[in-house]
């Protein structure tokens, strides 16, 4: 059956530095428009997101720092994607969830004008899961051939799971399958530790996915701002983010598990700090200082100024004598006034 198109329809996938929409960034975006005459016209663009790209992600995709330091920015190339995919409908795998809101994002920092109204939008993963139902009573069907009786009894169903992975075993037996780095293996065997780790290839550290592991075994934090860096090195730079986590809304194993890792983080810091005052010389270790030896020079009498000098005992005081002053008659006459009788 062909597909009875009215307009362009197209599909797209984009490579990015990671999952988060609000602050990841695309890497890589390819077009492959199929118009309504059955002809196609393909475009792939790399793109330098203006950030660094972290291990996790280029380990997925391939797609490293070095291979985009020279290419342009989504705000130089976004408007050609947009005349690019012009008034197509867009289709995608995953395409609602994650790379339309990736692509209008960016659509948006960038100040291009894409207009989502009146188009249409196919998930071809949604096709996949809505078909082919991801539920017990559907793999129960699918492996073992048989109906659940008494379904969503807790017995019942913990049976039909035992049921399936056993069917599964048999199934897959030597069936190869490929992960995302293009590695090749037999998944599916009768050995647990090999169903676990097929299991939990996203490796998270607390089942809620909030820290997960990447390949050296670190942890990382999953999630919001910090998403992609180890736990560690946040602690680092911002210690109160565990204070935040543990009294945020958070499942008690997340919580669990990160105090695990302040705990042996704190163990570090005060192994360093020993470490660094054990290095550094004690007190008596110190060498004495030594002041420059003092010249020696004669010492000077002190003298008072002849100014400042008093003569001990004092000389006593004399009044000034002053010559007699000859006899006139003024005196005379108050002589004569002094001793007139009556």
């Amino acid at each position: 059956m062909k597909l009875n198109l009215k307009r362009p329809l197209a599909f797209f996938d984009l490579e990015t530095t990671g999952t988060n929409i609000g602050s990841d960034r695309i890497v890589e975006i390819s077009v492959i428009k199929l118009n309504p005459d059955g002809s196609e016209e393909v475009k792939t663009w790399r793109v330098n997101p203006g950030m660094p790209i972290p291990l996790e992600s280029s380990l997925v995709h391939g797609i490293y720092d070095e291979h985009i330091k020279d290419e342009l920015l989504f705000k130089e190339i976004g408007q050609a994607v947009a005349e690019f995919i012009g008034e197509s409908d867009l289709a995608g795998y995953n395409s609602n969830k994650f790379d339309i809101p990736m692509l209008m994002e960016e659509f948006l920092r960038a100040g291009v004008s894409f207009n989502l109204d009146e188009r249409h939008f196919v998930d071809v993963q949604n096709i996949f899961h809505q078909m082919e139902q991801r539920t017990l009573k559907a793999a129960y069907q699918f492996y073992c051939h048989k109906t659940i009786e008494n379904a969503h009894s807790a017995e019942a169903d913990t049976r039909a799971t035992m049921e399936v992975l056993l069917a599964q075993i048999e199934r897959y037996e030597n069936v190869q399958w490929e992960d995302k780095k293009g590695n090749i293996s037999i998944p599916v065997v009768g050995d647990v530790e090999a169903l676990h780790n097929f299991t939990n290839l996203s490796k998270p550290v607390d089942f809620a996915g909030r820290m997960v592991f990447n390949e050296q075994g670190e942890e990382l934090i999953n999630f919001g701002k910090h998403k992609g860096k180890r736990v560690e090195d946040v602690f680092n730079v911002e210690p109160s983010y565990y204070s935040w986590m543990m009294q945020g809304d958070f499942p008690l194993y997340t919580k669990r598990k990160l105090e695990e890792i302040y705990t042996r983080w704190n163990s570090k810091k005060a192994a360093e700090r020993q470490a660094k005052a054990a290095s550094q010389p004690k007190p008596e270790q110190q060498s004495p200082k030594t002041d420059a030896p003092k010249a020696d020079y004669p010492k000077k009498e002190f003298t008072k100024p002849d100014h400042t000098r008093t003569q001990y005992p004092p000389k006593p005081f004399k009044k000034k004598e002053e010559p007699a002053k000859p006899v006139d008659n003024d005196m005379l006459q108050q002589l004569a006034l002094k001793f007139k009788k009556g």
